[in-house]
């Protein structure tokens, strides 16, 4: 069955608790992105954890293999659950990444490739110079690299993980942002679904965030989610 993972997109320590809390039982899973490992570091996740809940640190890394392997080995001794890199990292990169996750076990963080980020369309991909290939393209073929070279899984837009979730072994784990309810606002992503949508394509999780962080009521929001998730 598929999780929900919030998004703590907060500017602070104390935020991100208060959300948490406020959330309650409801949430078991959360997400922290750059803003808010930048401003607090790694006690911002050991708060989260310390209230019981799984964490998806999202840095996106993107470095040479042996300073990603580190970060990746830190994440694990702050009890990370899910880490990001860029899948353009290139294949020793990745590995080492895997290599680092593997050495804490079946419970060690699990490794998510970054294709083409939600937020980009085919006319931003040809800004940076990737010609002829859609974005669904795009993901598809570094999808493909980043799962045989050792990634668990990928974060991908909804409406690439059915496509993804037919090609790839089974097992992989398929992140999807750019989740929003029914009548909700898209913001600035580009590439959206619904809740059922996404997790009738395969999604194994859903990252959600302004939909209940800004919602009057988030413990409302997140059942809601979850209801339309089958949850």
């Amino acid at each position: 069955m598929a999780e929900l993972i919030v998004a703590l997109d907060v500017q602070t320590r104390e935020e991100a608790v208060a959300k948490v809390k406020a959330i309650g039982d409801g949430v078991g899973f959360y997400k922290i992105g750059m803003e808010l490992f930048t401003a607090e570091g790694p006690d911002v996740v050991k708060a989260v954890k310390d209230l019981g809940k799984k964490v998806f640190l999202d840095l996106k890394f993107h470095d040479i293999p042996r300073t990603v392997e580190r970060a990746i080995r830190s994440g694990g001794k702050l009890g990370v659950d899910l880490m990001t890199i860029h899948s353009v990292g290139a294949k020793a990169m990745i590995q080492a990444a895997r290599t680092a996750a593997d050495e804490f076990g079946p419970n060690g963080p699990k490794i998510l490739a970054v294709t083409v980020l939600t937020s980009l369309d085919q006319a931003d991909l040809a800004d940076v110079g990737i010609v002829g290939r859609t974005p669904a393209e795009q993901v598809m073929a570094m999808a493909k690299f980043a799962t045989e070279n050792g990634a668990h899984g990928l974060v991908c837009s909804p409406k690439e993980v059915g496509a993804l979730s037919k090609a790839l072994k089974a097992g992989t784990l398929f992140i999807t942002p750019g989740v929003r309810p029914a009548g909700a606002a898209v913001g600035d992503q580009k590439r959206v679904a619904t809740p059922a949508d996404a997790v009738r394509d395969g999604a194994t999780h859903l990252v959600v965030g302004r939909p209940i962080l800004a919602a009057e009521d988030p413990v409302a929001a997140a059942r809601q989610i979850l209801a339309q998730m089958g949850s």
